[in-house]
Order: structure tokens, then sequence, then C-alpha cells
């Protein structure tokens, strides 16, 4: 019997880091990769750190404090 390494997002530690492919491709974020590209550069998203001369990607903490400020006008309400 196999067994699955297939890990979900919010069963990795915060200290855990992930690259783009996996963000766009598991829906993590609702952004395409252009956009999370363009959204680094203005500093409206976390800022990647550099694992190695070919490996960019984020901490996991980063990408959820993130996804905690972007939802929470929503749960605000609307006036």
């Amino acid at each position: 019997m196999k067994t699955s390494t297939h890990t979900h997002f919010d069963d990795l530690p915060d200290m855990a880091i992930i690259q783009i492919r996996p963000l766009v491709n598991y829906k993590v974020l609702p952004y395409s990769a252009t956009t999370i590209w363009r959204k680094c550069r203005s500093g409206e998203f976390p800022a990647p750190i550099k694992v190695s001369a070919g490996i960019t990607a984020w901490r996991i903490g980063d990408i959820r404090k993130y996804l905690v400020e972007i939802s929470a006008p929503l749960k605000g309400g609307a006036a």
C-alpha cells in the first residue's frame, strides 16, 4: 500500500518555505505567478528569500500573515 506524501498548506509549519509553483498550482493564493511577482516588487506581498542560485521561496508564516491581513477588511463588514 502506497502512502501519500502530499502535504497541505495548512499542515506546514510557519518556518517551512514554499516556491511559487505550489503557491499558484495549489491555489494557496488567488493570484497568478506574474501578479505575485508584481505585488512583491510593489511591496504589497512578502519578499521572498533566495534559497540558492536557482531557488526563490517564501516563508509559510509570511504567507499566512499576508492572508490574514488581506482578509481583515472583509471581516469588518460593510458600512
